[in-house]
């Protein structure tokens, strides 16, 4: 038996390495067929992914197309500690929640180094090398507590810029505004990285003329006042910034990969990162583009956790792979990096 257990052991150690290499370097062209070899070992290494394919009848010899597989709860990251194979914790990312949540998700990370090499990638993908960029991180509430992916992920990328003045600003917003009075006159690459209502804050109170900042909305209202569509809230957030467009990360907790937007609330996976959209009335059936409903996702980054996750964020998915986000769905728990929605 001990040596039967070794050589499972042995299995699964030289299987993922082979999986995390390939995925480290995925293309679009090999994305399907490596996002089936992660269910396939999903299914045979995670047990509450088994129980869940155990449950639902689903034989792993079913599945031969992606729009196959079944997609577990975002909602099980509350309840469960999702992990495929055994192994300790390095960190624990947990969301923010509200008031009114006695549960929040918690998404086990086995190694840091790893999120991070996947966070700088897809950034750099589609704006270039960190170091060219001056990064400006206005996350209150965030940075108020432990266990936000995204305040590590800010700090990573502040290490990696090549500008001292590259930080974050809890409430110093008079030198917050210096720095980019600095970096205009001097025409540095800026991103004023915020949370939404941070950013409202911002813009009701000072009003200041951000021409030539790149301003990034991550979510997130906080309870704060009325929750506002992500359109309303960028028409109010350009006027008073007087930028063209507002660029937006969508990222959770329960994600190690993101995606982005450079205006016009359409958003580009980064390159570990599908998204799929199901059907309302048949949360099995998933399609890959072209349809309206609720999003699926397949992030190979979560190889060590669940990479198959059904959220509860409305959508429409394109044929080139980009995806809009309409809304949530109503029995949905509002938390920190809640989709904005209309009363």
């Amino acid at each position: 038996m001990c040596g039967q257990n070794k050589t499972i052991l042995e299995h699964f150690s030289l299987q993922r390495a082979d999986l995390i290499q390939r995925i480290a370097n995925v293309t679009p062209e090999h994305f399907d067929e490596l996002a089936l070899e992660v269910f396939h070992f999903q299914s045979r290494y995670n047990p509450v992914y088994a129980r869940y394919l155990s449950l639902l009848g689903k034989k792993t010899e079913m599945v031969r197309d992606i729009t196959d597989i079944p997609f577990l709860p975002i909602s099980l990251f509350k309840t469960h500690t999702l992990k495929t194979g055994e192994w300790p914790s390095g960190l624990i990312f947990s969301s923010s929640g509200t008031t009114q949540q006695t549960l929040t998700s918690q998404h086990h990370l086995r190694d840091g180094a790893w999120y991070l090499q996947n966070a700088r990638r897809g950034f750099e993908c589609f704006y270039g090398p960190l170091s060219d960029f001056c990064f400006l991180a206005l996350l209150p509430a965030y940075l108020e507590r432990t266990g936000s992916s995204l305040v590590f992920m800010a700090d990573d990328f502040i290490r990696r810029s090549s500008y001292p003045d590259s930080g974050f600003f809890l409430y110093d917003i008079d030198n917050l505004l210096e720095i980019i009075k600095r970096c205009q006159a001097q025409r540095i690459p800026a991103i004023l990285l915020g949370v939404s209502f941070a950013l409202l804050d911002l813009a009701e109170q000072y009003q200041p003329q951000l021409e030539g900042i790149i301003v990034m909305e991550t979510g997130g209202m906080k309870g704060r006042g009325r929750e506002l569509t992500r359109s309303e809230l960028h028409d109010r957030l350009t006027q008073a910034f007087g930028v063209t467009a507002i660029h937006s990360e969508y990222g959770m907790t329960e994600l190690f990969s993101q995606a982005y937007s450079k205006g016009n609330g359409l958003y580009y996976p980064t390159p570990t990162l599908k998204v799929l959209a199901r059907e309302l009335t048949d949360p099995l059936q998933s399609y890959r583009s072209a349809r309206t409903g609720v999003l699926n996702i397949i992030d190979l980054a979560n190889l060590d956790t669940i990479a198959f996750i059904a959220t509860d964020d409305l959508g429409r998915v394109h044929p080139d792979g980009s995806f809009e986000v309409l809304g949530r769905m109503d029995h949905s728990d509002l938390r920190g990096c809640n989709l904005m929605v209309a009363d």
